[in-house]
């Protein structure tokens, strides 16, 4: 068998003998009429008309040789048979043909539509034409890329050899339409807010780092869609506003995590966290039934069906059930009863909670025992009544002021979506920055950072809202597959030159 650099030199070869007859290998424009997919459609009024077309694809298989020779062709949209034959190409070009072409070539060939004996659509090539000369075979149909590195890092040829990949794209990409079309449908304006920013805002999470050099600043990637800059515009006076954009944490890899996605944030203004369910529950829904076709799925160990009655969880009731500890009564009393922070070390310690740093504060140790309790849960459902030290961007509860109206959405064991009456009282919010900037000058650096701007612009008065997000990680999960499964290209450690 020869080496990827044999076959590479022989098709360099290949190449120059191209340009020798003064043929360009590489031209610029190329004589397709139709493509493959609308051969196909209209191939009974092709057929019948005896019509001359160019059609053009890359070569996915070459069957034959001397004197006839098919091929497959596929250009993306299809794939479709080519038959070349000596007695209507002459000798000297279709000889050409196989001294110079291989699998993996992107061609165009003239001719005319006709069905073989075996019942297959095909163009009997009258005419053909070199459009880009692959120095580099395609990897085996059967065998492809395996090692999934590999699959990854070239995921072009990943997606080329396995028709499921190519699908799975096109999946996620009528999923994001889905969700657009749904809030255009309510009224929603799609916006665009900046990605750089000054201070990160909207999510608890560790911020990537760059310098503007310009204006000789340092300055942050985005945290969240656009959270603080799309509730400015409700204060500006826009009614209903999302977006759809790339977001960055520089935090850990794993099968539910990367450090650059995309998510989907909207606010509504005159509604409230119990609207919000009820369009969560109906987006949801219809997610499955345009995008997946089927409500129904099988997600790791549990069955989902996002039809069915939603379930309501209750977080402190969940955590004081599991671990024996009251994540609002303990944390917030005054008297002996108040839980320390070492007691809550030795409460994860006795759930098997690793923690990253020594200062790990209450705040972060609560969100712990919350993480390992979700692991239990299939869903679908509505996480409620967090206490307010795990949000400073919600509204305080109406009926318990230590407890905040957020609601996260749970499937299949993790968070698929967070949403909640967003909190427009100016000076609560600023009293809830200080608190969370303290967190983050004793060390822990995914604490929110306090935006006063955004205080500032609340003290010109927010109506009544309430705002949601979610990421692409919900795909992944109706899929059944890992979030870098299913990213294009995921960000990989540059390859080690051998």
């Amino acid at each position: 068998m020869s080496s990827i650099d044999e076959i590479r030199d022989a098709r360099i070869k290949k190449l120059e003998l191209l340009r020798s007859k003064g043929i360009n290998p590489y031209p610029a424009e190329s004589k397709r009429e139709i493509s493959l997919k609308e051969a196909i459609e209209n191939f009974e009024n092709l057929e019948k008309s005896k019509e001359v077309k160019w059609i053009s694809g890359r070569i996915m298989s070459i069957r034959g040789q001397g004197a006839i020779i098919f091929i497959t062709l596929n250009d993306g949209t299809a794939t479709f048979q080519g038959l070349l034959k000596k007695d209507i190409l002459g000798d000297e070009k279709l000889g050409f043909f196989s001294e110079v072409v291989d699998i993996g070539d992107f061609i165009e060939i003239q001719g005319s539509f006709f069905t073989t004996k075996r019942g297959e659509k095909t163009l009997e090539a009258k005419d053909w034409r070199m459009l880009s000369k692959s120095l580099r075979p395609l990897p085996e149909k059967w065998h492809g890329l395996v090692d999934v590195e590999e699959r990854f890092r070239k995921r072009y040829l990943d997606i080329l050899m396995n028709p499921e990949i190519k699908d799975l794209f096109e999946k996620k990409a009528k999923f994001w339409n889905t969700i657009r079309e749904y809030l255009i449908s309510k009224n929603f304006l799609e916006v665009e807010t900046p990605v750089i920013e000054n201070i990160t805002g909207g999510a608890d999470a560790r911020p990537f780092i760059t310098h503007h050099n310009a204006l000789d600043i340092q300055v942050y990637m985005r945290i969240s869609a656009g959270e603080l800059w799309q509730k400015k515009l409700l204060v500006a006076g826009f009614p209903r506003t999302f977006e759809i954009g790339r977001i960055f944490r520089n935090e850990g890899i794993s099968n539910e995590h990367l450090q650059d996605y995309t998510q989907l944030e909207y606010y509504m203004a005159y509604a409230d966290y119990e609207t919000g369910m009820e369009m969560t529950k109906e987006l949801y829904k219809l997610i499955g039934e345009k995008v997946f076709s089927t409500t129904k799925f099988k997600i790791k160990e549990f069955e989902v069906d996002l039809a069915k009655e939603w379930e309501i969880y209750d977080f402190s009731k969940m955590i004081k059930e599991k671990f024996g500890l009251d994540p609002i009564t303990e944390i917030y009393s005054k008297t002996d009863k108040r839980v320390t922070l070492g007691d809550l070390k030795e409460i994860c310690k006795k759930a098997s909670i690793d923690y990253d740093h020594d200062d790990l504060n209450i705040t972060r140790a609560v969100d712990n025992l919350w993480k390992v309790l979700r692991k239990e849960i299939a869903g679908p459902g509505f996480l409620i009544n967090i206490p307010v030290y795990l949000e400073s961007l919600a509204k305080r509860n109406r009926k318990n002021e230590k407890t905040v109206e957020r609601f996260q959405v749970i499937l299949a064991g993790s968070e698929m979506g967070k949403g909640f009456s967003e909190l427009n009282d100016p000076i609560d919010q600023r009293g809830r920055f200080m608190e969370q900037q303290a967190l983050r000058d004793r060390g822990d650096d995914e604490a929110q950072m306090a935006d006063m701007e955004f205080v500032e612009a609340l003290e010109y008065a927010m109506p009544p809202a309430f705002g949601f997000g979610l990421s692409e990680r919900l795909f992944s999960f109706l899929m059944d597959k890992s979030v870098r499964e299913t990213q294009l290209f995921p960000l990989m450690r540059p390859e080690e030159k051998k």
